[in-house]
């Protein structure tokens, strides 16, 4: 799990670092299921508004894999807010379970919105986001956040981070780094069942079938 609060030596291993992720994403865009999770935070279950990021989401014009999405679009929607930048390894390992779960429980009213959230630089270069989540195979919907203008409206401070947000637009679970898959696709299915849907079948779904 990475936080806005790095510490100076983050630069002095970033070499190594952007190798693994360079072997990682070739990995992982090829199927393979090798890489095992780190620690994660515990999930808070609260009842938080989410009206300011997704006033901030409506606002933001750079898009990929969808059209602008609105307020008004996501209001009485089961939608899940994932924070990420590409060269991540804590999200290049969690992303096969946020693309099963986008696939498995979109026909049950599930929206999955992928925050672009850069750290370095050159992640703020719009042609280097398409091509990695097209390797990636991210196909949800995901808005460039360069400024972190949506970062700060959810108070963020992690990559990757998830928000559960229920139809009545309050966040009901989060997740912050690796981990506890189990736990938030238990809360996932809840917000869903709540809001009418029967998920079908049995959970986990496999991160790997998709």
């Amino acid at each position: 799990m990475r936080s806005t609060a790095s510490s100076a030596a983050t630069n002095a291993i970033v070499q190594d670092r952007r190798r693994f992720v360079r072997q990682a994403a070739f990995g992982l865009a090829a199927g393979g299921s090798g890489l095992m999770g780190l620690a994660s935070a515990q999930p808070a279950i609260g009842s938080e508004s989410a009206d300011a990021g997704f006033t901030e989401i409506g606002k933001a014009s750079t898009w990929i894999n969808s059209p602008r999405l609105t307020p008004a679009d996501l209001r009485g929607k089961v939608v899940l807010v994932q924070f990420w930048t590409y060269t991540c390894i804590n999200w290049l390992r969690s992303q096969p379970f946020v693309r099963a779960w986008s696939e498995h429980y979109r026909d049950d009213g599930l929206v999955v919105i992928g925050v672009h959230a850069p750290e370095y630089s050159f992640e703020k270069n719009i042609d280097n986001v398409r091509r990695a989540s097209a390797a990636l195979k991210v196909a949800s919907p995901i808005v460039v956040d360069n400024e972190h203008a949506i970062w700060r409206a959810f108070d963020n401070q992690y990559w990757p981070a998830m928000y559960f947000i229920d139809t009545k637009g309050r966040i009901r679970h989060t997740q912050f780094g690796e981990g506890d898959y189990a736990r938030s696709e238990s809360a996932l299915r809840r917000l869903l069942g709540e809001a009418g849907a029967q998920p079908r079948g049995q959970a986990p779904v496999d991160p790997h079938a998709f």
